[in-house]
């Protein structure tokens, strides 16, 4: 399937596959966030779009565009991608991604800010977008959650997406059933939760082998607890590919 990127205006288009890093992730003790596959997976899940441009916005706390200043110095030309602007109010502040996207049919884009990204003073805002036919270019969008200054540095990502299938919640019906209906799954279940008592005694007591270990990793490797191989595609990585010109 493709996914095509049509810029808006002429220069590079700032946009990459989503990296696995983050500044609070490698500050932690041994990095040990990263030890969660789910947290680091999401934080590959898709493409970034980053801002050129090094600024400083604040907002008083008043609910009109004019509430939010931009300073940037050398001054950004406006429309330029990744440009930061105040034209929504409510302390809101908006980037100029500057290209517009084309889905497969049925599928959309899903906008939200960083995975796992922490910035003090200011929230991204997520939104969805029908991309498969929309002749529409969008914008990404943070608010405020106080008056204040906050910064963003150049290369810094404003904006994470990814395609999602527009009726993916119409084909679900979800349920509640008992897990003692499925033996299997309970049999794992129960494995993996006696597995995991123990192991948080022995790390309690400092036992060596615990210790050395750190965390159990059945299914960070894609393992069942008993070691038994769970599916082929299980993924500790994503290679996401980058945009590139059109390869017919």
């Amino acid at each position: 399937m493709k996914l095509t990127l049509f810029p808006l205006v002429a220069g590079e288009m700032p946009i990459r596959p989503a990296e696995a890093r983050r500044d609070w992730m490698d500050s932690a003790r041994e990095a040990f966030p990263y030890r969660c596959l789910p947290l680091a997976l999401a934080n590959q899940h898709g493409w970034e779009v980053f801002t050129p441009f090094d600024f400083e916005a604040e907002w008083n706390g008043g609910d009109y565009p004019a509430d939010v200043v931009v300073r940037a110095d050398p001054p950004i030309p406006p429309g330029s991608p990744g440009a930061p602007l105040a034209n929504f109010g409510e302390g809101v502040l908006t980037f100029e991604l500057s290209f517009m996207l084309r889905t497969p049919e049925g599928w959309n884009i899903f906008v939200t800010g960083p995975m796992n990204g922490i910035k003090d003073g200011i929230a991204p805002l997520s939104g969805v977008i029908e991309t498969d036919w929309s002749p529409y270019s969008f914008t990404m969008n943070w608010r405020f959650t106080r008056p204040g200054k906050v910064r963003f540095a150049a290369g810094e990502t404003i904006a994470t997406l990814f395609p999602v299938p527009r009726n993916l919640f119409d084909s679900f019906e979800p349920e509640i059933v008992s897990i003692h209906s499925d033996p299997e799954t309970y049999k794992h279940f129960m494995a993996w939760r006696e597995q995991r008592a123990d192991f948080a005694e022995r790390l309690l007591r400092h036992e060596t082998g615990a210790v050395e270990e750190k965390w159990q990793k059945t299914y960070y490797r894609g393992l069942y607890p008993k070691g038994e191989k769970g599916p082929e595609d299980h993924k500790i990585k994503l290679r996401v590919k980058p945009f590139g010109p059109e390869t017919g």
